[in-house]
C-alpha cells in the first residue's frame, strides 16, 4: 500500500464517547482508563493486548489503535449495536507523528510491527479493503484474512482532536444523536460500512 492510497484512518467508538474525544483527543487504552467512558472492547481481546509489547516500543495498551479499514471483523461482531456506534475519521497525517507504528494485521496476533515510514509497504491493500474475508472451504485462509482485515496504525498515547475530521454512522437515528451532541463534527451515513446492506 502507498501513502497516497490512504485517505483516512478509522477509530471505532460509541457515539456517547465523542464529546470527550473531541475535547481530549482519542486516548490510548491506558489513558482512557482514567477518563469516564464506555468501552466496546471485548475483554478476551483486551486481555491479549494487555500483555503485548510493541517491538522496540511501549506496551500495546499505551498506543491508540486506529484501523486502516473499519469494515472489519471487529465492527462485524458489533453490528447488532450499530445504532450506538460511530467510526471516527482520522487524518492520515498522524503517520508523521513520532513513534507511530503500522501493523500488517491485528496487533494482538502474529503481526509485523514497522515504523510508519516503511510499514504501509507491508500492508496488503487488496485484502485489507476486500469486501469479504470468508473463504469457503478454506478455514486457514479465512482465519488469516480476518486478522489482515484488522491492520492497524498505532499512535503513542493520544491522537489530538485536530486530526479528527468527521465520523461515519449507520443510520439516520445515529446521525441525529451524534449531531445533537457534537454539532460541529461532519457526520456521514454509511450503512455499508456497518454491515447494514450485506453480510460477509
Amino acid at each position: 500500500m502507498r501513502r497516497d492510497e490512504l485517505d483516512e484512518l478509522h477509530y471505532i467508538t460509541l457515539i456517547d464517547n465523542v464529546p470527550s474525544i473531541l475535547a481530549k483527543g482519542i486516548l490510548s487504552h491506558h489513558l482512557a482508563e482514567k477518563v469516564p467512558h464506555r468501552s466496546i472492547a471485548m475483554q478476551e481481546v483486551q486481555d491479549r493486548r494487555s500483555n503485548k509489547t510493541v517491538p522496540g516500543g511501549r506496551m500495546l495498551h499505551e498506543y491508540v489503535n486506529t484501523y486502516i479499514c473499519a469494515r472489519n471483523p471487529m465492527l462485524y461482531l458489533r453490528k447488532g449495536s450499530h445504532a450506538e456506534l460511530c467510526v471516527i475519521r482520522v487524518n492520515p497525517a498522524i503517520l508523521d507523528l513520532e513513534g507511530v507504528i503500522v501493523t500488517d494485521r491485528n496487533a494482538a496476533s502474529n503481526a509485523r510491527f514497522s515504523p510508519a515510514d516503511t510499514g504501509l509497504a507491508l500492508i496488503d491493500r487488496e485484502q485489507v479493503f476486500a469486501e469479504y474475508w470468508i473463504h469457503l472451504d478454506d478455514e486457514l485462509a479465512t482465519f488469516n484474512h480476518k486478522k489482515i482485515k484488522c491492520a492497524e496504525v498505532l499512535v503513542p498515547s493520544r491522537i489530538a482532536p485536530n486530526y479528527i475530521f468527521g465520523a461515519y454512522v449507520s443510520c439516520i437515528e445515529s446521525k441525529r444523536r451524534l449531531v445533537e451532541i457534537a454539532p460541529h463534527l461532519p457526520v456521514t451515513i454509511d450503512a455499508h460500512l456497518f454491515f447494514r446492506e450485506q453480510r460477509p
